[in-house]
């Protein structure tokens, strides 16, 4: 069986302690993997200095370079998957272990990897986005500016990352960190080691020191020892699992989004040109992502319009893995999507929302295609905005289709990670603009799963890694 070890500052380690991962289709092995225990994350966090150390000395045009080519190497490069053994791993195998043990179709998949391919591409653009445009040689000599001195202190000799399974496309937000010179511990998701392991011997056979990034799959206790152990760390989860991590200034803090589309009342007459809008912000990437739209807030005919996006996402069927066309990730496990659409039904049971989308699929929200367990995408139409369901998130397509008073709508959506808000009016776009309660804002016609890679997403990366400083020198700048 393909064994996937752990790797220590880039020394590949086969643990005794292992996980196997099934295929989620057939229950086959298709992998086991190393687990890391608390101890060694401890023991090898003493020489995450030296490590820091080695990176800070490769000038950061030489960093955008390798993570260049390893955008090269990611998407089209057999690469070691087991390094110990000498088993590679070819583009074509990467999809399909990857749909494998998480269930999102091998079309997401390679949607997905497009995505991290490009960031790896781009990451110029990204860096002058999450930097405002400075001259990235600051991260070489500390300082820069002929005219102005700006200084910034970096905050941290290592980035921990504690990783989820339900997309690969986030993968896409840890990457910085290499250009940033700072190295990463990662914790991969426990059925999606694939991503993280493939772009590490990405960026090594691009020319990174392999040093500069350790993966340990690992449980809980583990996960809990990474946060601790990095002097800035990133965790994904669900609201259980961040919600001890939340008061924590070093712990960047990526939970449920709760996105909205919100169509204010000078576009209401025209909502049906925005239905595309509305279903690809819900479904896109099979409606994994906490960019996934899970409310849509209108000003009027709120039954009427949450029918229309229930008949147009009804549509979305179950298909299997290697379907081209399909659309939709299945469950790994059964028994969560059950308990999922349960607690929907449960939460029907009150007053104030309905499940529309039953009128046009009375089967069911719950399907089985190949072995393989789906939730249908659901639309409930909410007439009280504070009904349970109205604020809800899940991990397949699921929207709440809310009204509320354009005076009350922004203070009623709640915490929102990104808000496409369609409006021709000055005065609530402006208030739009001056919402606290919203992180990203779309202001015009941008689903809101679909990403600006030169924007921050849910707190900046360079922020939280690097601190401008005051600073004062009798040294002429370089030439």
């Amino acid at each position: 069986m393909l064994h996937i070890p752990l790797s220590r500052a880039g020394r590949p380690y086969r643990s005794l302690q292992t996980m196997q991962l099934n295929h989620v289709a057939t229950g086959e092995p298709v992998a086991e993997v190393s687990q890391a225990n608390r101890g060694l994350i401890s023991r090898d966090s003493l020489q995450i200095a030296d490590h820091a150390r080695a990176l800070a000395e490769i000038p950061v045009s030489e960093l955008l370079a390798i993570t260049r080519r390893a955008a090269v190497s990611f998407a089209e490069d057999e690469l070691p998957i087991d390094p110990i053994d000498g088993v590679l791993q070819s583009p074509a195998d990467y999809i399909a272990q990857l749909s494998a043990t998480t269930g999102m179709p091998q079309a997401l998949c390679r949607f997905n990897m497009d995505k991290v391919r490009y960031v790896l591409a781009e990451m110029e653009t990204v860096l002058a986005g999450l930097t405002r445009g400075i001259d990235l040689a600051v991260l070489d000599r500390g300082w820069t500016g002929a005219t102005q001195r700006v200084s910034y202190m970096k905050l941290a000799d290592s980035l921990g990352a504690v990783l989820p399974s339900n997309s690969p496309g986030v993968h896409s937000l840890w990457l910085p960190a290499v250009p940033l010179k700072v190295p990463l511990l990662l914790k991969p998701g426990s059925q999606e080691p694939w991503t993280p392991f493939r772009v590490a011997q990405a960026f090594v056979r691009a020319g990174l020191p392999a040093a500069a990034l350790s993966l340990y799959p690992t449980d809980h206790g583990g996960a809990a020892e990474i946060l601790l152990r990095t002097d800035r760390s990133m965790l994904f989860g669900d609201a259980n699992t961040v919600r001890g991590w939340v008061d924590d200034p070093r712990v960047q803090i990526h939970g449920p989004g709760y996105s909205k589309v919100v169509l204010a009342a000078d576009r209401h007459s025209g909502w049906r040109d925005e239905l595309e809008l509305m279903t690809t912000s819900i479904a896109e990437n099979g409606g994994r992502s906490c960019l996934n739209a899970s409310g849509v807030w209108v000003t009027a005919d709120g039954r009427e319009i949450a029918r229309a996006v229930a008949e147009q996402l009804a549509r979305v069927e179950a298909r299997g893995l290697q379907d081209p066309a399909a659309r939709l990730a299945a469950f790994p496990r059964a028994g969560v999507a059950h308990a999922i659409s349960d607690f929907i039904d449960r939460q029907l049971q009150l007053p104030g929302a309905e499940d529309v989308t039953s009128e046009f699929r009375p089967a069911g929200r719950v399907a089985e295609v190949d072995g393989l367990t789906y939730l249908l995408p659901t639309v409930v139409w909410c007439e009280d905005s504070t009904h349970p369901l109205a604020n809800s998130e899940f991990l397949f397509p699921f929207a709440a289709v809310v009204e509320a008073s354009q005076h009350e709508i922004l203070d009623r959506i709640g915490p929102t990670l990104v808000a496409t808000v369609l409006t021709d009016d000055p005065v609530f776009r402006n208030r739009a603009i001056g919402a606290r309660n919203i992180d990203r804002l779309n202001l015009g016609r941008f689903p809101t799963s679909r990403v600006s890679w030169d924007q921050p997403h849910e707190g900046n990366l360079f922020e939280h890694l690097y601190r401008q400083r005051a600073f004062q020198t009798d040294e002429a700048p370089a030439a």
